[in-house]
C-alpha cells in the first residue's frame, strides 16, 4: 500500500465498487437492452432516455485539451461540493477524525464535517486574512486531523494563498491537503496542481461554476494522484453528473476564446469597482481580491444590505463571519450592474 492509501478508511480501501451497465460497456450498440432504460425519449434531445457516461470521458478529454488538466488525474463531480464530501467519506472515520479549516472561509467545509460526524479544527486567518502557517502546522500535528482545506483564492476574503505557503503546509502535514481553486481563473498565479508531482497527498479542486458560467450545471473537477483518483471513482455515485450537464460543460469549454474575453472584462471591472468604492463615505476598506468579488468593510453592513435589497440589488452580508465585522461581499457583475451598486453605496445615508 502507498502512503496515501494508508490514510484511507479501511472500508473505502477495501471497497468493491458498484459496476453500472455503462461502466461495463463503452462505445455504441445498435440495440441497448442492458440498463433497464425506457426505449423512448420524451424530450427534444437525443439519448436523454439513456444513462450518462459514469466516468465523463468525453468531458474529461475536453478538460485536458482546454484547461491542461491531465485526463488520468481528473474526476468530475456534481459541483465541487460532491468532491469535498467525498474527501470526508474516503479519509475520515465518523466520530473520531477531524478536518482543519481556516476561517473565514467557504462554509461548506464545516457543514460537511458536521454532516459526516467529523470534528473541525479552526485556525483563524490573521487580521489581514493571510494564513498563519505556523499555527496551522502546529494544529495539524493532532493525529486525528486527516484533512486540511485551503481555499485559494479564499471565499469570502478574495485573497490567494501563496504557493510557497501551500507547499509548506502540505509537506509538513501527514494527511491530505485539499486546495480549493474555485476562483483560479481570476488570479494571476500558478496553480497548486504544480505541487502534486512532489507530493501525492495534495489534491486540487476546480469548478466550471464561476469563470465558465455554468453554476446551474454543477460541474466540479478534482485533480489528484492515482490512489485518490481510484478511491473517488469507486466511492462516488455511479451516475453522479447528468448527461445534459456534461454536454453543457463540453460546449462551454469549446467556447474558451469567448470565456477568456469575458474573464478579462470581469478582472478589469473588479479594479474599476475597487477604485470607485474606495473613499465612499459608507466604505471603510476594499480588500484586495484575486477572485470575481470584492470584500468591502462598511460603516453599516446591515443597513446597507437592507437598503440595496429595497432597491432590488442582492449582495452578500458577511459581517457575522469571523474577522469580517461590517463586511459585505459584492460579486463583480456587468458594468451596468456594477454601476448600480456603486451608485447605491455612494448615496447610502445621504438622504437620512
Amino acid at each position: 500500500m502507498s502512503a496515501v492509501t494508508d490514510l484511507m478508511r479501511d472500508n473505502i480501501r477495501n471497497l468493491a465498487p458498484y459496476k453500472s451497465a455503462r461502466s461495463e460497456f463503452s462505445g455504441r450498440a445498435e440495440v441497448e437492452l442492458d440498463a433497464n432504460e425506457n426505449w423512448r425519449t420524451f424530450v427534444d434531445e437525443e439519448r436523454r432516455n439513456r444513462y450518462p457516461d459514469p466516468l465523463a470521458v468525453r468531458l474529461r478529454r475536453k478538460i485536458e485539451e482546454v484547461l491542461g488538466l491531465p485526463f488520468d488525474k481528473t474526476v468530475v463531480g456534481n459541483g465541487s461540493d460532491e468532491l469535498i464530501d467525498l474527501f470526508f467519506r474516503i479519509f475520515c472515520v465518523p466520530g473520531r477524525d477531524k478536518a482543519l479549516i481556516m476561517p473565514p472561509t467557504y462554509g461548506v467545509y464545516s457543514v460537511f464535517a458536521d454532516t459526516n460526524d467529523i470534528g473541525c479544527v479552526s485556525v483563524p486567518l490573521r487580521e489581514d486574512f493571510s494564513v498563519d502557517t505556523n499555527a496551522v502546522l502546529k494544529a495539524s500535528r493532532d493525529p486525528a486531523v486527516k484533512l486540511i482545506f485551503i481555499c485559494s483564492p479564499n471565499n469570502p476574503t478574495g485573497n490567494r494563498v501563496p504557493l510557497a505557503e501551500i507547499k509548506r503546509i502540505a509537506d509538513g502535514f501527514s494527511g491530505i491537503t485539499v486546495v480549493d481553486e474555485a476562483y483560479f481563473e481570476f488570479m494571476e498565479a500558478e496553480s497548486a496542481v504544480t505541487l502534486m508531482d512532489g507530493n501525492p497527498r495534495i489534491a486540487v479542486l476546480r469548478t466550471l461554476s464561476k469563470c465558465w458560467g455554468l453554476a446551474s450545471a454543477r460541474i466540479g473537477i478534482c485533480v489528484c494522484g492515482e490512489d485518490i483518483h481510484r478511491a473517488m471513482i469507486n466511492t462516488k455515485y455511479p451516475y453522479n453528473v447528468g448527461g445534459p450537464s456534461q454536454d453543457l460543460a463540453w460546449e462551454a469549454l469549446d467556447r474558451s476564446a469567448e470565456v477568456k474575453k469575458v474573464l478579462e472584462g470581469i478582472i478589469s471591472e473588479r479594479a474599476r469597482m475597487a477604485e470607485a468604492l474606495t473613499g465612499l463615505p459608507s466604505v471603510l476598506r476594499v480588500y484586495p481580491s484575486d477572485a470575481n468579488f470584492l470584500l468591502v468593510k462598511t460603516t453599516d453592513a446591515d443597513g446597507i444590505y437592507k437598503s440595496l435589497l429595497d432597491q432590488g440589488i442582492i449582495i452578500r452580508n458577511r459581517s457575522r463571519e469571523p474577522g469580517c465585522s461590517g463586511c459585505l461581499r459584492i460579486t463583480v457583475g456587468s458594468r451596468t450592474e456594477n454601476d448600480r451598486v456603486i451608485e447605491a453605496l455612494g448615496s447610502f445615508g445621504v438622504c437620512k
